[in-house]
Formats: structure tokens, C-alpha cells, sequence
């Protein structure tokens, strides 16, 4: 953990806006909190509405290494979920609608904590005017998540839950501490598993599209470190395809050399959230052709085709998806 890496592009946002979003949490913890700035740990100390959260960073350290993390000098950012959001993860993972956070506190369960109490850490001291909104987030534990502006702002995890900043910019000795009201959780899916998991919904959805990568042999080079960004064509984008080529599915599925160009077209080698697409600009894809995106996010492809990115930033664990309502084509 002496090597933790945080992406942040700075933005502009006033802390007296964010300020007038907190929550009942933020005016506790404003009373609760030390007077002067003490360590990150010593203020969660102070605070009790954090006294699970404060058990939790004990339980799950080795050696007293998440401890030692957050009360050492340094320059962090702790988003700190409250007692009430532990209690909703403990029933979110357990089942039991009487769970609270205090059963996650098992020797089962320690990796999984040590992995999301470090999600909440980021290595560079971030206050509420330096958000970077819309744009990729990289934590202590080396996953991102992102957060939009808002009143208040939400946070986005790895696995597109959400959780809203209630309070910000409580300072401490090594950092500032932002409170939320969810514990956020990394990734758990790849760009291919959340494909899967979405076509196998109800409804579901990319059902063709998990099928053409699978029939591409393209599932593992997706399914690999990345990052990736993927702009994934819907059922009813592939059926019109169809129409427009003239070829049943099976017909489509059968073609690999096609399906290995049209796909790879739809894939950019890098993490490119909405806030970072370059309107107007060529985007390069794994194909190596290129489209342009402009600023209603509509799509023009290699043959002057029009596609609409109609939902943006479904984060996974090895890139970003936005979803397009045509299939993109590649120069004939």
C-alpha cells in the first residue's frame, strides 16, 4: 500500500454548494468531530455515526496496516460510510433483513473488507471544489468509480451502485473525510461477465452481441486486464443490421472474419468515460478505423452511418460500456 495511485483531473465545485446538500450525518459529525485536526482514524474516532466503520478498519487490518494507513502524515481523502450504510450492506450481502455491519465482521469476510475499506481511500488529499466530476476515479485498492455532480453528488461504483456524499470536506491531519450514505463496492464483473449478466436479465438485453463475441473468439481478449471501452450495440441494433446487410442471424454468426472487424470497431483501448469523449474528434478503435462522437453523442461511423450512444459509463472491473442503438460499420 505504499504505492497508492489516484487518476484525478481537477474540476471546480464550491464547497458552500456542496455544503447546503448535507445530511442530518454531516451536521452529527460536524458536532461530533475534533476541534482541531487529528489523524483520519481519530476523527473517525470522534464521530460516532463512523463507529462501525472505525471497527471494521481494525478488524480488517494486518498488523495494524489500514490503521497505520489512515493515521500516519499523509495527503488523503476518505469517503467514510456511515453506521447505517454498513447495517445495508450486511443485509445486501447476507440476505438477512436484520443483519448489521457488525456480522461482516468475520474472518470469512476479511479480504472482501480489506478490498472495499481501501475503495473508500484515495492517495491524494481531494476536497469537495476538486471533484472531478464525470471522470475516472482510481482508489487505494487500484479500482475506480466515478462521481457526478449533483445536490448532492453521487458516487458510482464498480458494480453501478450508488451512494451520495452527505457531508465533505471534514478536515484532519493527514486528509480530508467526506461522508456517504452506502459502502461502495469494486468491480466484480469484467466487460464480458457484465454483458453475460445483462443479456441473461429480465428483460435481457446484448443477448446477440454476447453470442458474436463468443462466436468472434473475442471473449477472452475482453475478458483480459484492459482497460477497455466498449460501445455495445443493443438486441434491436444487431436485428436491424440484419435487415440492413440481408442476412439472418445464423448467417451473421457464421461469418468471423466480419464479425471480428464489425466488433472490434466497436472497442477503444482505453478507459473513456462520457465526460472524456472527444467531441468532434477521431476516435481510434482496436480495429484501427476510426468514428467521431459530437456533442449529442451521436456517432458517425466509417460509412457516414449514424448510431446514438443512448446510456453512458456501466463501469466493470477491466474498462467502461456505453450502450449505441445502431452496430457501427467499419470502411467496406
Amino acid at each position: 500500500m505504499s504505492k497508492l495511485v489516484s487518476s484525478l483531473t481537477l474540476t471546480l465545485l464550491t464547497a458552500t454548494t456542496l455544503a447546503s446538500a448535507c445530511s442530518n450525518d454531516s451536521q452529527s459529525a460536524a458536532a461530533d468531530a475534533p476541534t482541531g485536526p487529528v489523524s483520519i482514524v481519530a476523527t473517525a474516532q470522534a464521530t460516532s455515526s463512523l463507529s462501525t466503520l472505525v471497527a471494521a478498519v481494525q478488524f480488517a487490518s494486518n498488523n495494524g496496516d489500514l490503521v497505520s494507513l489512515l493515521s500516519d502524515p499523509g495527503t488523503l481523502t476518505l469517503f467514510a460510510p456511515s453506521n447505517d450504510a454498513f447495517d445495508a450492506l450486511a443485509v445486501e450481502l447476507t440476505g438477512s433483513a436484520t443483519a448489521k455491519g457488525a456480522d461482516l465482521l468475520t474472518e470469512a469476510n476479511k479480504p472482501l473488507l480489506r478490498s472495499v475499506l481501501q475503495y473508500h481511500v484515495l492517495s491524494q488529499t481531494v476536497r469537495a471544489a476538486d471533484i472531478p466530476f464525470g471522470k475516472p476515479i482510481t482508489s487505494a485498492e487500484g479500482a475506480v468509480f466515478k462521481i457526478d455532480s449533483g445536490m448532492p453528488p453521487v458516487i458510482t461504483d464498480g458494480r453501478n451502485r450508488t451512494a451520495r456524499i452527505t457531508a465533505t470536506d471534514i478536515a484532519a491531519s493527514n486528509g480530508v473525510v467526506h461522508l456517504i450514505d452506502k459502502v461502495i463496492l469494486p468491480a466484480d464483473k469484467n466487460i464480458v461477465e457484465t454483458a453475460q449478466a445483462l443479456a441473461a436479465g429480465n428483460p435481457g438485453e446484448f443477448k446477440i452481441l454476447v453470442q458474436a463475441v463468443v462466436a468472434a473468439d473475442l471473449a477472452t481478449t475482453l475478458s483480459g486486464t484492459g482497460p477497455f471501452t466498449v460501445f455495445a450495440p443493443t438486441d434491436a441494433a444487431f436485428a436491424n443490421l440484419l435487415t440492413e446487410l440481408g442476412v439472418t442471424e445464423e448467417q451473421l454468426l457464421a461469418n468471423k472474419p466480419l464479425l471480428t472487424k464489425v466488433l472490434t470497431y466497436h472497442v477503444v483501448p482505453s478507459l473513456v468515460f462520457k465526460a472524456e469523449v472527444p467531441i468532434g474528434a477521431p476516435i481510434t478503435t482496436v480495429e484501427t478505423e476510426t468514428f467521431t462522437v459530437d456533442a449529442s453523442l451521436a456517432i458517425t461511423d466509417a460509412r457516414a452511418r449514424k448510431a446514438h450512444i443512448v446510456a453512458t459509463d456501466t463501469l466493470t472491473s477491466n474498462g467502461v460500456i456505453h450502450v449505441v442503438d445502431k452496430v457501427l460499420l467499419p470502411a467496406p
